[in-house]
């Protein structure tokens, strides 16, 4: 008599193991949900996050006042940014051997360096030394301040696009008659830059949130940005609720700048 035929275990697909897994992690995801909604103070989060009261006392200003200067600080900060940055990419790519150093130097001392410690030495340390704020007031020192921060990362992704760009199409329009400017203006900025917008939007995103250590200036009622009409309320109410408004606000700027930058980084993904 012979022993019968031992039946192999079945084992479990690859695709309903990964099932499986998502399946437990949801799970996971779903109890921590409700252990945080079991435990959690809600009065006392309402009281000190979400207070109508003191949210409601904060409008219109923080929306004709705060975001409205947050949004000229971050558009004249860019602005600059930008300007330099195009300016720093080309010398950084040119042939002649100082204006490469100098460009390198100015990008590489403004990415190392913290944009806190940047709207000190302009603005604090300006006025310390020269006794006088630099022209344009707390605007022209936020400005240049952005600015300088902004511009030595956006020269660095304008020289990417520029070198992104195929040297044929430069070569084609030298052979065409155009002179160098003509050629960079012409035919190469305009294709890196459609290649580099995503990141430039993403540089403003960084700027407009870099934008709020301006209150270290000091600032009059008629320049609060954001997160200085959030602290004086906050520190007024002894109460987080001005924050939440002002992270919202916030919010308004970003979001939308996020939702741009990822369907331009589609529409360049399905362009090559």
């Amino acid at each position: 008599m012979t022993d019968a035929a031992v039946v192999p275990k079945k084992r479990m697909s690859p695709r309903k193991r990964a099932a499986l897994v998502r399946y437990v992690q949801y799970a996971l995801l779903l109890l921590l949900v409700l252990f945080i909604i079991l435990i959690a103070d809600w009065g006392e989060i309402r009281r000190a996050f979400l207070d109508l009261d003191i949210a409601g006392a904060q409008f219109p200003n923080v929306i004709v006042i705060a975001l409205k200067n947050t949004i000229i600080y971050t558009a004249c900060g860019f602005a600059f940014g930008l300007a330099l940055g195009l300016v720093l990419a080309l010398m950084r790519l040119s042939s002649v051997g100082p204006y490469r150093w100098i460009s390198t130097g100015i990008i590489e001392l403004f990415r190392g360096l913290p944009a806190l410690v940047v709207f000190l030495v302009l603005g604090l340390g300006y006025s310390l030394a020269f006794g006088k704020q630099l022209p344009g007031g707390n605007l022209g020192t936020v400005t240049l301040a952005l600015g300088l921060v902004g511009g030595a990362y956006m020269a660095e992704t304008i020289r990417a696009g520029i070198q992104a760009v195929p040297k044929g199409q430069y070569e084609a329009a030298r052979t065409l008659g155009m002179t160098h400017t003509r050629a960079m203006v012409t035919i190469v900025l305009p294709q890196a830059f459609r290649v580099i917008l995503p990141p430039l939007t993403n540089e403003l995103i960084l700027l407009t949130k870099d934008s709020s250590l301006v209150y270290i200036l000091g600032l009059s009622l008629d320049e609060y940005e954001l997160t200085a009409f959030g602290r004086e309320a906050m520190n007024a109410n002894a109460n987080l609720t001005p924050m939440v408004t002002i992270a919202l606000c916030y919010l308004l700027i970003t979001v939308p700048l996020s939702i741009v930058v990822r369907r331009m980084e589609a529409k360049s993904g399905k362009a090559r």
